[in-house]
């Protein structure tokens, strides 16, 4: 079993790779977030249920660490302790009164039936390889990492408008794209009357 996995997972490794680039715009990152991927897999291969394909179980494990490399900035706060204050004192200030956290971790949402269809994601993955690469990256910044337009902007360094504008492109050619390739390929429902 542990080879099979190997040999699939270093199978998938440079789509991989090629997703991980597109968002983070640097090979080093990248590489990183998918060795880790790649290891946590690995590491706990138990935790593959196979209730979805393997690169789709791969894939979300690497969705959440390319956000975590994009937010790394906004979440790492440098905490200088005064000198008139304890380290118990700084760690207290960072909760409420009521022992919450002030900022309240993003909870993950359950598995989308759509990831099940594996035939329909391998088609999106080769529409979106057709777009120009700065869309197909604001689309999956927005759509797949679920970043807000804000943070897009500031990664980008583009204007909303402009952000918009990537967007509705790659919305409408993707729309085009699955038409012609994926829904094009089913019978058209036909209405009695």
């Amino acid at each position: 079993m542990t080879a099979l996995l190997h040999q699939q997972l270093e199978i998938m490794r440079p789509a991989l790779l090629r997703f991980a680039i597109l968002q983070l715009r640097n090979e080093s990152l990248a590489e990183d977030v998918v060795q880790d991927a790649l290891i946590a897999v690995l590491e706990k291969p138990e935790r593959f249920a196979g209730q979805s394909s393997l690169r789709t179980y791969v894939t979300a494990i690497m969705k959440h660490k390319i956000i975590d490399v994009l937010r790394a900035s906004k979440r790492e706060r440098r905490i200088e302790i005064p000198e008139d204050q304890s380290e118990d004192d700084v760690i207290d200030a960072l909760f409420k009164a009521n022992g919450h956290t002030h900022e309240m971790p993003r909870q993950w949402a359950g598995p989308d039936t759509a990831l099940e269809q594996q035939d329909f994601f391998r088609v999106l993955e080769i529409c979106l390889e057709k777009l120009p690469a700065n869309t197909a990256r604001i689309f999956m910044m927005r759509e797949w990492l679920e970043l807000e337009t804000d943070e897009i902007c500031k990664e980008l360094n583009i204007s909303t408008s402009n952000a918009w504008v990537m967007l509705y492109r790659a919305r409408i050619r993707l729309r085009e794209c699955l038409d012609l390739n994926w829904f094009g390929n089913k019978p058209a429902a036909k209405t009695q009357g």
